[in-house]
């Protein structure tokens, strides 16, 4: 089940994100989170390379690695031989904002804009340089000349609204968000800002009309749907307040966000709630934050990051901003870096279960397992009621195959249930695969006929409750359509593609099971067990030099070890003819009209593969 932070969806802001231009999310560099040592070191410092040409590649391998830190005094480094040179001076700049390096980039950007006066990103730093300084002129001045290409008009008008707003010029802050002009997506922004601006000096009239557009829009936005509520109930509307929270739960279909449902228990309670955003500087950080998350999830990290940044940058302790940049890092397999991130969020917020689940997922991608295992325990405890520690436990256990740990968490979660909805289907289908691999199969059966009953149509379940039979050599035409349905509904899912051929080949149907498992391989040709399984169906068909071929392949691709010892032994002698199984009559009557065919019937394996 997956976890959110901020959204009920992958983005956990703003989804209108999704039609930015390709060109402008590929823009920049990927990047990554550098440590604060590295911070006060100068350039001249570097000992890592001493030409021009050696800390350009090193910082282009650097980056490529996402060791942005290191990308950053690289290209340093190699700036110092040629401080006029645009292309140095531009990754120099990008990976020390990458990296939170503020006042190494705002230097940087000093010189990068002298050279290229229109570059985006170095005027929208160097104008939030200047706000925060209290220089007004000269923030507009580089806020405007930051107004080129589509996300960069955006950006700049936005920017320019909550300067006006600074200035007291509210109607020319509201002017500034008047842009008929611009695309659906970029509508979505300025009538956000133009609710959050008109809401700050009390234009309940026209903060009410922008926040009906935006939720009209999108209402399961957890963040435009928190500003909406609080707008609602800041003027008083509090039965408004909490239809807006209700209709957000309603869409989202899982259990309320944390976030949403503290703010509906103030609501309830009839406490004062203020405004999501009032000043200036907080304004400016949710443009950044909100374009910056949906930069990240959608496929831009690396210029996500750079707006992340710099919304941290008005605001260091925002939340979701941090929180926003910490899955950029695991987007980038940044673990360490993602967990250093998490931390910096204050302490203590209806987030923080959510915080340390993510963490714990972290420490057990960096192998830290008995780690991850204790902060979730804590988790549980302290939250005896919620499935998401005990869900995240149970995946834990069962990805590290700890199958009789993995079952007794996805048991205590079962039992929390008050109410087995559709949703719940998951903690069904995972406890019985693991029942499957600890030879439990009555019991494996049951739970995936749950999760089955729960949900028909879950390729997963599909997948595999339907190969566990034709595995077993019962229900065989049942389980053969199941896995039919499976592939139907995920047609290019390499794996479950494989599956339907394997299920052939188990059958003895051999030419069937070679033209999906050939797909299978196209699909996934980095796999080692699609492989081998091709190199299987291959040698019962009579083409083994193609069989042997895919073993081979297979071998390249680092397979299990005791499955690369049965490899190379198919690679040396090939397949033995195989032994009819006990199977049942129909299963054995297809074996018996195999064998008419090819003289060989394969029998099945005693585990799934």
């Amino acid at each position: 089940m997956l976890l959110r932070l901020g959204n009920a969806r992958p983005s956990w802001m703003f989804s209108a994100a999704r039609n930015l231009s390709c060109a402008v999310v590929a823009t920049l560099l990927l990047v990554s989170h550098a440590s604060s040592t590295a911070e006060a070191r100068q350039p001249d410092e570097f000992e890592s390379s001493h030409s021009l040409i050696g800390g350009y590649l090193a910082g282009r391998f650097a980056k490529s690695q996402h060791d942005i830190q290191e990308a950053a005094n690289f290209y340093g480094s190699a700036l110092l031989h040629d401080p006029q040179n645009e292309v140095l001076l531009e990754q120099a700049f990008l990976m020390e904002l990458s990296a939170g390096r503020f006042e190494r980039g705002k230097i940087l950007a000093e010189q990068l804009a002298g050279l290229r006066p229109q570059h985006r990103l170095a005027q929208l730093y160097l104008g939030l340089d200047a706000f925060k300084a209290g220089d007004r002129d000269a923030a507009e001045k580089h806020f405007t000349a930051a107004g080129s290409g589509p996300i960069g008009e955006l950006t700049s008008a936005l920017m320019l609204a909550w300067l006006k707003k600074a200035e007291g010029k509210v109607s020319d802050a509201l002017d500034m968000l008047d842009k008929p002009k611009q695309a659906e997506w970029a509508q979505f922004y300025l009538r956000y800002h133009r609710a959050l601006i008109a809401d700050s000096v009390d234009r309940q009239s026209d903060a009410r009309i922008a926040y009906q557009r935006v939720f009209k829009q999108d209402s399961r936005t957890l963040r435009t749907t928190i500003a909406y509520a609080r707008h609602a109930a800041h003027a008083g509307d509090r039965k408004l307040a909490l239809s807006i929270l209700s209709e957000y739960d309603r869409r989202a279909a899982t259990d309320p966000h944390p976030l949403s449902a503290e703010l509906k228990d103030d609501i309830e309670d009839n406490k004062k709630i203020a405004l999501l955003i009032t000043e200036p500087n907080e304004g400016m950080a949710e443009v950044l934050y909100g374009l910056g998350e949906a930069l990240t999830t959608e496929g831009g990290v690396s210029i996500g990051i750079i707006y992340l940044q710099m919304s941290l940058f008005l605001s260091p302790e925002q939340p979701l901003a941090l929180a926003a940049l910490a899955q950029a890092y695991e987007t980038t397999k940044n673990y360490q870096d993602a967990i250093a991130t998490y931390d910096r969020i204050p302490k203590n917020t209806p987030l923080q279960d959510a915080i340390d689940i993510r963490k714990a997922f972290d420490l057990n991608a960096l192998d830290k397992t008995d780690a991850a295992k204790t902060l979730l325990d804590e988790v549980a405890k302290r939250s005896p009621r919620d499935l998401a520690p005990l869900d995240a436990l149970g995946n834990i256990m069962r990805a590290r195959k700890r199958y009789d740990e993995a079952i007794t968490y996805y048991s205590r979660a079962i039992k929390l249930l008050p109410k087995i909805e559709k949703r719940h289907w998951p903690f069904y289908y995972s406890r019985g695969t693991c029942y499957e691999r600890t030879k439990q199969w009555p019991k494996a059966e049951t739970d995936l006929k749950k999760a089955l009953t729960l949900s028909p149509d879950q390729p997963l379940v599909l997948n595999y409750l339907g190969y566990s039979w034709i595995d077993q050599g019962k229900n065989l035409r049942q389980g053969l359509q199941l896995i039919k349905k499976a592939v139907s509904l995920k047609p290019d899912d390499g794996y479950i593609v494989d599956s339907l051929g394997w299920a052939y080949y188990r059958l003895g149907r051999y030419k069937d099971a070679v033209g999906q498992l050939e797909r299978a391989v196209e699909l996934r040709p980095d796999d080692p067990v699609l492989n081998d399984h091709l190199g299987d169906a291959l040698w019962r068909v009579g083409r083994e030099r193609e069989a042997r071929f895919q073993w081979d392949q297979s071998l390249s691709l680092s397979p299990e070890p005791e499955e690369a010892v049965k490899i190379k032994k198919k690679l040396t002698d090939g397949l033995a003819a195989p032994i009819e199984a006990k199977l049942p009559r129909r299963a054995r009557a297809a074996s018996t009209e195999q064998r008419r065919r090819s003289k060989r019937v394969e029998a099945p394996p005693k585990s799934l593969q």
